[in-house]
C-alpha cells in the first residue's frame, strides 16, 4: 500500500542536508509539511554567523524556495513554528522582525521559541511551516 506523501528535494537549495525540503500528501486539500528552514546557502554552509537578523533573511529565502518547490508560496501557509537560539529575548524579537517582514499580512499561527542549540554549526535561526493548498494540481 503507498502512503501517498511524495517527498520534495530541490535543486535551488544545498544538497547537503539529509532531509527532503517539503512533502505532500493529496487529499480534499493538499497539504504541504516544511522542513526547519536553515540558514545554509547552495553549498550547506552556515551563513551570517552571529547575525540573528542575517540568519532569519537566509531562512525566510529558503522557506519561500522550499515552499515554491512543492507548488506553493508564503501565503498558503497555515502553521509555522520560529526557533531561536537563545536566552535573550531581544534576539527572538530580532528574528521575528524580519519573519514578520516576509509574512506581510500573512499573519499565520506561529509559535516563537528560543532554544538552547540548532542543528547546524553556527546555526541561530530555524523556521518551519505547514501548508495547504486546494486540490492535487495547485493552488486554486
Amino acid at each position: 500500500m503507498t502512503s501517498g506523501v511524495r517527498l520534495i528535494r530541490n535543486d535551488q537549495l544545498t544538497d547537503q542536508v539529509d532531509y527532503a525540503y517539503a512533502a505532500t500528501m493529496d487529499a480534499p486539500v493538499r497539504s504541504i509539511w516544511v522542513a526547519g528552514a536553515c540558514p545554509l546557502d547552495l553549498d550547506g554552509k552556515t551563513v551570517a554567523v552571529g547575525d540573528y537578523a542575517g540568519q532569519a533573511h537566509q531562512v525566510m529565502r529558503n522557506l519561500v524556495t522550499a515552499l515554491d518547490g512543492a507548488g506553493a508560496s508564503l501565503t498558503d501557509v497555515v502553521k509555522t513554528t520560529v526557533y531561536v537560539a537563545s536566552t535573550r529575548q531581544a534576539d527572538l524579537v530580532t528574528a521575528w522582525k524580519v519573519y514578520r517582514e516576509y509574512m506581510g499580512e500573512h499573519d499565520v499561527p506561529s509559535t516563537l521559541l528560543g532554544v538552547t542549540v540548532l542543528g547546524y554549526s553556527d546555526q541561530l535561526v530555524e523556521v518551519e511551516a505547514v501548508a495547504v493548498i486546494a486540490g492535487s494540481e495547485g493552488k486554486a
